[in-house]
């Protein structure tokens, strides 16, 4: 006769007794207790009253875990105990069901909560020395939406409604897509976002770059010394080298966009580097803390000059030019554009393209399953939670390790 053991302790009992999973190991990088009160009061979900901290942790596992739908993440929590468990429900209890899920989605993006959520752990990698914050990199990129596909002409174009967008991808290739854009601030050093935006795609590039360094400013005062902003030639506006130099101290690292002109302004060449009389372009010489300055290319050896340095000028040093960049922060930038560091400096841009890649590939951004601009947010801010979680979970991990 088969009689079945009792065991002695409970699941829950056992699970404590297992090596700490990701999961968890994440969630405890997550400090939530005081942002849940943000959330708007109101009767419990669903009909048994489920745990809002609960169901808060399970749709951010959904992102860590890169569940595609809210069907799938049920589904997950009804055949997964440890999965159940670790997101704070009962082993044995029932699960709420999609249209709780749901209602309690529609909750946080009438909220706040995420976006502060999403600050404190900016706060929290910055404490551990996880983000630098000297440079910062600033880019769009496509976000498809879930809402059906309609023409331009039957948009309400109100800046709350998806719309349609079109851009060159990485390789140059012209796309077009039906939904928003998500704009992105990424410290260039730990590739983790600092600051987010979600807007319908037709939004320009260049006009969210001062709205998101002011967001940073705004909520992190002088947490972060930003030395430099890097962007690509979309974002070539005189407003935001304005910006960026005048008000905010740092340096805008940013191409120049010929935007169909032949010819780039007079007396420079295509990196604002001043011509000499022959048409050669100038050596650059230093900067003084106010002026950049120019040799002649002659006298410096980088040309043979067929009318000598005494073309332009009668002094042995030959001609001199000074730039001031004050004058004008678009073309006169530190470093200077035709310079080493300053394309040391712009390829650090490049990182934001990887957090892009991060968070669609590995966090699901790219499956947006939520209608209306405030749960498309809600999905970015989840993804941006989860990679910087993530990565703090990651590295307090390396530090136990080196001190055990």
């Amino acid at each position: 006769m088969y009689i079945r053991q009792q065991s002695f302790f409970s699941f829950e009992e056992i699970l404590k007794f297992q090596p700490e999973t990701r999961l968890e190991k994440i969630f405890s990088a997550l400090d939530y207790s005081n942002v849940l009160t943000l959330l708007p009061k109101q009767k419990e979900l669903g009909r048994k009253g489920y745990s809002k901290e609960a169901m808060f942790l399970a749709i951010i596992a959904m992102r860590i875990e890169n569940i595609k739908t809210i069907a799938a993440l049920v589904k997950r929590l009804k055949t997964d105990p440890v999965f159940r468990f670790n997101c704070g429900f009962n082993v044995l209890g029932s699960i709420p069901s999609e249209s709780t899920f749901s209602r309690f989605l529609t909750l946080l993006s009438e909220s706040e909560v995420f976006q502060k959520i999403f600050e404190t752990l900016v706060l929290k990698a910055k404490a551990l020395g996880i983000i630098d914050g000297a440079n910062v990199a600033i880019d769009s990129s496509e976000y498809e939406s879930y809402d059906k596909a309609i023409p331009k002409s039957k948009i309400q174009d109100n800046g709350q409604n998806p719309n349609w967008g079109s851009k060159k991808d990485t390789n140059g290739n012209q796309i077009k897509w039906f939904g928003y854009k998500l704009h992105i601030a990424v410290d260039t050093e730990s590739e983790l976002p600092l600051a987010i935006e979600v807007t319908p795609a037709n939004v320009y590039d260049s006009t969210m770059a001062i709205p998101l360094m002011e967001s940073i400013k705004n909520i992190y005062g002088d947490t972060f010394t930003i030395k430099n902003y890097l962007m690509d030639k979309g974002y070539d506006v005189k407003e935001i080298y304005r910006k960026v130099y005048k008000e905010l101290k740092a340096q805008a690292i940013i191409p120049i966009n010929p935007r169909g002109s032949y010819a780039p302004p007079e007396g420079l060449d295509e990196n604002a580097v001043p011509v000499c009389s022959m048409g050669y372009s100038m050596v650059y010489w230093g900067y003084d803390g106010i002026h950049h300055k120019f040799r002649c290319p002659h006298v410096t050896g980088k040309v043979d000059c067929p009318y000598g340095s005494y073309w332009c000028s009668t002094s042995s040093y030959g001609l001199v030019v000074k730039q001031k960049i004050d004058d004008d922060p678009r073309l006169f930038t530190f470093p200077h554009r035709c310079t080493h560091k300053w394309k040391k400096l712009y390829d650090k841009r490049t990182s934001v393209e990887r957090c892009f890649s991060r968070l669609k590939e590995h966090l699901g951004l790219k499956n947006l399953m939520l209608k209306g601009i405030k749960k498309a947010k809600l999905h970015a801010y989840l993804c941006c939670i989860g990679l910087i979680a993530g990565t703090i979970a990651v590295n307090l991990s390396s530090i136990e390790c080196k001190a055990a």
